[in-house]
């Protein structure tokens, strides 16, 4: 679940939650709204637990130790 899909969830859960004045028989829209921000809200912290990770391994990847290599003059023989 990415950052725009907990982002729709939290939002069409707040709109089920508190704009939604209908009634369907056989279930609550305000407690659907409710469960579907609170799957949006874990959904934004997981993505953002993986950005960081995967943010993190990129950043070392991206650090390359190289040996210092010296050319010697070749102009002047010992």
């Amino acid at each position: 679940m990415y950052i725009g899909t907990s982002i729709f969830l939290i939002a069409v859960g707040a709109i089920l939650s508190f704009a939604v004045t209908a009634t369907v028989a056989g279930i609550d829209v305000e407690t659907a709204g409710v469960i579907l921000m609170v799957v949006g809200v874990i959904g934004l912290l997981i993505s953002f637990a993986l950005m960081t990770v995967w943010s993190d391994r990129r950043r070392r990847a991206d650090v390359v130790e190289r040996d210092r290599v010296v050319e010697r003059d070749r102009s002047v023989r010992p």
